[in-house]
């Protein structure tokens, strides 16, 4: 039997695919996230819709993510990291890479999953895309500073205006 996709080194059965099969609930908001993952990697779609929150708003196109499934080949799972989302907890935030080849080309879906828990079972409720911080190279110029274009005036008077 092969290891887990989820990457945790562990036979499916004894990882993931007890949660797919429905034989176990996961007792954590990463492994409900890691479950899904893997349930795309086997194109089980009825899993992912399975454990979406009921109350979200947005309709899940199960027929573009089972197609999405199939047409990738899935290269790995990486968990950037977790914020609550355990055993004790009611809610939790899992940021991931999951990593797939679609037509010969890679790609990352890079996302911060929010995860909900309903008696024993987590729910997965919106992903969201993580912001990317912008950094100056070079500090903006004061009020009263020249202003960098070399005009000569000062930055409020040229391009700060």
């Amino acid at each position: 039997m092969a290891n887990c996709a989820c990457g945790s080194a562990q036979k499916l059965d004894d990882c993931c695919g007890r949660y797919l099969k429905g034989t176990a609930n996961p007792p954590t908001a990463e492994a409900l996230m890691r479950a899904r993952y893997t349930a795309y990697t086997q194109c089980d779609i009825d899993f992912v819709a399975r454990t979406n929150d009921p109350n979200n708003k947005e309709p899940f196109d199960a027929d573009s993510a089972r197609e999405w499934a199939k047409s990738s080949k899935w290269l790995g799972l990486e968990v950037v990291k977790t914020e609550k989302g355990g055993v004790a907890d009611s809610q939790g935030k899992v940021e991931f890479i999951a990593r797939f080849r679609v037509e010969g080309e890679d790609h990352e879906h890079h996302e911060i999953g929010f995860f909900r828990r309903r008696g024993d079972n987590w729910y997965f409720v919106e992903g969201k895309t993580p912001g990317v911080t912008v950094r100056k190279e070079t500090p903006t110029p004061g009020r009263n500073d020249p202003c960098s274009c070399g005009s000569g005036k000062k930055f409020k008077k040229c391009c700060g205006n």
